[in-house]
């Protein structure tokens, strides 16, 4: 603030010191009018992507079951297999080797072998062993036909007679001939060997067929 200054009247030339005036008033602040601001812009919407919570904590527990490896499992489930297709291998190998024997305890079964395109035969008998061959006797040829007839069944049984049958290439039947074995019953695994020949057999004949005789034959 100023000390004032020196003052000398014009008219007596009366000098004296003018203090300085009271208090000056301070300036109010000046106020500037203004347009009222704009409100600020509302943030748009984003899109939020939903991302569920999992309901297990992603930590891993001490107390938590460890997971135990999966090859001991597979092993097992392999070697499960394994065995189920050797039992049942060995059970289709010795119902085939058997078919006889099962034929005989169950005649019914006899078609499911025939579709599957074994021979067997119902009757509970089966041939054994047959062999044959051609000789000259007298200068004449002669066929012998050997083998065996096994009862395969659970039961004595009568013993049939035997027909034989010769064939050409195509499958036509050229002679045939039955004869009797030489006992009439057989027990359960026993068997009789049989010998028939034919004299001057066809000579177009290149198979041989053996069965049982049926009743009318």
């Amino acid at each position: 603030m100023p000390a004032g200054r020196t003052v000398r009247c014009a008219k007596c030339g009366h000098v004296w010191h003018q203090a300085p005036s009271e208090a000056v008033t301070e300036a109010e602040p000046l106020v500037v009018e203004s347009e009222p601001a704009a409100p600020p812009p509302e943030p748009e919407p984003r899109a939020r992507a939903y991302v569920q919570t999992p309901s297990f904590s992603v930590g891993a527990r001490e107390d938590a079951p460890k997971s135990r490896p999966l090859w001991p499992r597979r092993v097992l489930l392999g070697a499960g297999w394994v065995v189920l297709a050797a039992i049942v291998i060995l059970i289709g190998w010795m119902a085939a080797i058997y078919r006889q024997q099962i034929v005989g305890a169950w005649p019914q079964s006899a078609s499911l072998y025939s579709t599957l395109g074994l021979k067997t035969d119902a009757s509970g008998f089966k041939f054994d062993n047959v062999k044959y061959r051609m000789q000259t006797e007298d200068g004449q040829p002669v066929l012998s036909v050997s083998g065996a007839l096994v009862n395969v069944s659970d039961r004595a049984l009568s013993v049939p007679q035997v027909r034989v049958a010769l064939t050409d290439d195509d499958g036509h039947e050229l002679y045939h001939w039955t004869f009797a074995p030489s006992v009439l019953t057989l027990s359960p695994g026993q068997s009789t060997r049989f010998v028939t020949r034919l004299s001057s057999p066809p000579s177009a004949a290149r198979h041989l067929d053996l069965r049982l005789a049926k009743a009318s034959e």
